[in-house]
């Protein structure tokens, strides 16, 4: 396979797995804002904040307000951190290596960039943002079933994994840092939405469900934690992320060095404990600093060319 076909597959799946997650941490913002008493709701800035992108909102907007950080989020396609920037960026990957890909997803990602470019100006408000939120959504989640349930388990399917558990690992640390710092801080001043906060962090990685089953029906901090970064079988925790993308990484040549950085975030995970809450930024902090070496590792590897 040539590099940059390989490097596109790579990015097509980055780009659709972060358009589902920011598509979702919007939508569930959204519904806790609704149900949280008036007056003790986070700020909107978390949505920015989580995304790394307080520089660039900013710089075009002069007010924090709910209408410009969804214009920013939902409407600029220009803007690097917004939905329909993800959107249309799997588009040119998935138009740039269709004979490498199931007939089907150049259908599907054809239609959802049509869905986007319609309707993002028009799902401003509140009444129609979260159907477009929704949307969103489960297009990119039907793309992502088609890859895995209609693509030989060769190359195309490694690199397009791999590409989705990055992003998938990246969301989880951005979300559970600034998410939950932020609940942690607030924490005791209204004890009766605690529990809804941190639900509301675990419906943002797609985990409530999940967590009852595992957990129980009471919303426990650290077991919320514990969760994200430690379990081994569900499919959003940074442990499993990483066990995934390790075993797709073996089936790839010369992955020696990125199998390494692999084996080193897998160690850091599991020796965190839950308990010590106070260290939990600067944790976060050196997981993506990892992850974020080990995308380089792996970009050296395969992605870079000669003369370039």
């Amino acid at each position: 396979m040539l590099s940059r076909v390989a490097e596109k597959l790579y990015w097509l799946a980055r780009y659709l797995e972060r358009a589902e997650n920011t598509a979702r941490l919007i939508s569930i913002y959204n519904h806790l804002i609704m149900d949280i008493p008036k007056g003790s709701e986070p700020s909107w800035m978390i949505l920015i904040d989580i995304l790394d992108a307080r520089e660039q909102f900013e710089y075009r907007y002069n007010s924090e307000t709910e209408q410009n950080i969804h214009r920013f989020l939902i409407e600029r396609s220009e803007e690097q951190c917004s939905v329909p920037y993800s959107i249309l960026q799997a588009y040119e990957n998935v138009r740039t290596t269709r004979d490498t890909l199931p007939q089907e997803a150049w259908e599907y990602i054809s239609e959802l960039r049509l869905y986007v470019i319609q309707y993002s100006k028009q799902s401003l408000a509140r009444s129609k943002r979260l159907a477009f939120l929704d949307e969103i959504v489960q297009r990119c989640q039907m793309l992502t079933g088609l890859f895995h349930s209609s693509l030989s388990r060769d190359e195309v399917y490694s690199f397009l994994r791999i590409g989705k558990l990055v992003e998938r690992a990246d969301m989880g640390i951005r979300i559970t840092d600034v998410g939950a710092q932020d609940i942690m801080d607030r924490e005791g001043a209204l004890k009766s939405i605690d529990q809804l906060l941190w639900g509301a962090l675990l419906e943002a990685l797609s985990a409530k469900s999940a967590y009852r089953r595992m957990k129980g029906p009471v919303v426990d901090k650290e077991d919320v934690i514990e969760l994200i970064f430690q379990a081994e079988r569900f499919p959003r925790s940074l442990t499993y992320c990483l066990r995934e993308l390790r075993v797709e990484l073996m089936r790839l040549p010369n992955s020696e060095a990125s199998l390494k950085k692999a084996h080193k975030i897998l160690r850091i995970l599991k020796s965190y404990d839950s308990r010590q809450e106070v260290y939990l930024h600067e944790y976060n902090t050196n997981l993506q600093k990892l992850l974020r070496e080990l995308g380089v590792s792996f970009s050296k590897t395969w992605f870079q060319r000669d003369g370039l």
